[in-house]
């Protein structure tokens, strides 16, 4: 990090000593991570809600621990402004940590310590590096250790990052709904095995839409809230050796008060300090998350295709040409670049999970890369709803003649008759459809299989889209005998 011409500060742990850029916030230890680690290339200030989360985290610990008197007012006042600021996003700079490192989060728990106590040396008139008016180790990681701070804040961090998810869901849900209302009179064929199955309304298929996704919209709010159960006061692995008694309950009301959060304490602090049971039910929703929007862009490019020999019952926004070498063609882009975040998301859940496994005795030390995995995970989901409302849900238009066209040919419609002449009748029905080409109401009404009022009302869109009780009667026997010699003949 130094050179000839930047200027330094000697700065010494147990290691030894290193030149530190004389104006920097962060020290020795930072600096050594900092050095270590060049692996994934995204620092920790790539996610600002990472270093709030720390903010928060600290700022706690300072309460408590000035009303314990570990901290002096002049210490505690300045450690907190240095929180604000970090709050604020004024020394996201300093926060160069790569997100995958070794030392379970040590080097982003002192990189904090370092630069709160460095910030708060200047706040107090003194110089980064002269510690002994305000100390990483010693005031800003007080009653603290790696394995307590950096799990409360990563689970802050993560609890601010996920609010995002959540408004873009919410969102993309409001413009489905709206799509719903705006095709809840087109009726269209249904499929099963992409096969022709029913007919529904494309409205009702926009509404399936909204619905799966408001499912997980409430698991994951279930899912965030447990990520405000911390273990501060563990320290090292759970035993509070360091900690004073009722710093704990101290900690967790400073944070309660500070967040406006349901801030709690884990019961079991030897058991929450290698557990990361709240990562993985994160993870794990948000692989449904992901599976769930896979499932509306896989059936979107579906319905979207085309356009003259395809489905081709909605259009999709065009977004760019979709050849380098055949004219006019134009990709479904926006569904497909959901579904590819969407396999980042899955194959990062099974980092997390990997990691989780990988826990031994009192500690998991893999919880950086879960971490990380997981800000990926919720930023990718996020920007992804985002770019599929506005670039493609909220563009799409119905193809009402093509879904009409679908309606007339398909033998699917014949399933409305199975009520009034019986499974075995309609199939007969199906087969003279399948090999004449004609239409099941054509092939119904013109070899009287019911009346053509009947008829008309049994196939009225209303009628075939919900559970009805139709006051018609057939003579089953007769229809019978009919269907089978025009079969016989064929």
């Amino acid at each position: 990090m130094a050179n000839s011409k930047i200027k330094t500060r000697k700065e010494s742990d147990l290691i030894g000593e290193l030149e530190v850029p004389v104006d920097a916030l962060y020290g020795v230890q930072s600096l050594r991570g900092f050095n270590n680690f060049k692996i994934s290339g995204v620092p920790m200030n790539h996610y600002p809600n990472f270093i709030k989360g720390f903010a928060y985290t600290k700022w706690g610990a300072a309460e408590a621990n000035y009303k314990q008197k570990k901290l002096t007012k002049e210490q505690h006042d300045a450690m907190v402004k240095a929180c604000k600021e970090m709050l604020d996003g004024k020394l996201d700079e300093y926060f160069l940590s790569d997100m995958i490192q070794g030392g379970a989060g040590t080097t982003v728990n002192m990189n904090a310590n370092e630069v709160i106590a460095n910030r708060a040396l200047q706040i107090m008139g003194h110089k980064p590096g002269e510690y002994k008016y305000c100390s990483p180790n010693d005031h800003s990681n007080a009653s603290q250790s790696t394995n307590d701070a950096y799990p409360t804040g990563f689970h802050f961090g993560l609890y601010l990052e996920s609010a995002q998810l959540l408004e873009a869901m919410e969102a993309c849900i409001k413009s489905l709904d709206a799509k719903a209302k705006e095709f809840k009179k087109i009726v269209k064929m249904g499929r099963t095995q992409l096969q022709d199955g029913v007919p529904m309304t494309l409205g009702q298929t926009f509404a399936a839409f909204a619905t799966t996704l408001k499912k997980e919209l409430k698991e994951l709010k279930s899912a965030r809230e447990e990520l405000l159960c911390v273990n501060m006061g563990a320290t090292a692995i759970g035993t509070g050796i360091c900690a004073e008694p009722g710093y704990s309950e101290l900690c967790i009301e400073a944070l309660r008060k500070i967040t406006g959060w349901n801030v709690t304490l884990e019961k079991d602090l030897v058991e929450a300090t290698s557990a990361t049971g709240s990562l993985v039910g994160l993870s794990s929703e948000l692989k449904r998350i992901a599976l769930k929007a896979i499932k509306i862009c896989n059936d979107l490019r579906l319905m979207g295709s085309g356009p003259r020999c395809g489905l081709a019952e909605v259009h999709l926004p065009e977004m760019q040409p979709g050849s380098s070498i055949m004219p006019g063609k134009v990709n479904p882009v926006i569904p497909e670049v959901m579904n590819q975040l969407c396999y980042k998301v899955i194959g990062n859940d099974t980092a997390v999970m990997l990691g989780s496994e990988n826990a031994q005795l009192e500690l998991n030390v893999m919880e950086p890369v879960m971490v990380y995995c997981l800000f990926e995970s919720i930023d990718l989901l996020t920007n992804g709803f985002n770019t599929l409302r506005t670039l493609c849900i909220d563009g799409i238009e119905a193809d009402v003649e093509n879904c009409k066209n679908f309606i007339a040919k398909a033998i699917g419609t014949v399933t409305a008759l199975n009520p009034y002449i019986g499974y075995k009748n309609s199939t007969r029905i199906a087969k003279i459809a399948k090999k004449t080409g004609k239409g099941v109401y054509e092939i119904a009404l013109e070899n009287k299989v019911l009346s053509q009022k009947d008829l008309d009302t049994i196939f009225a869109p209303e009628n075939m889209i919900k559970p009805v009780n139709l006051p018609i009667k057939a003579d089953q026997e007769k229809i019978q005998k009919t269907l089978e010699a025009i079969l016989a003949k064929l």
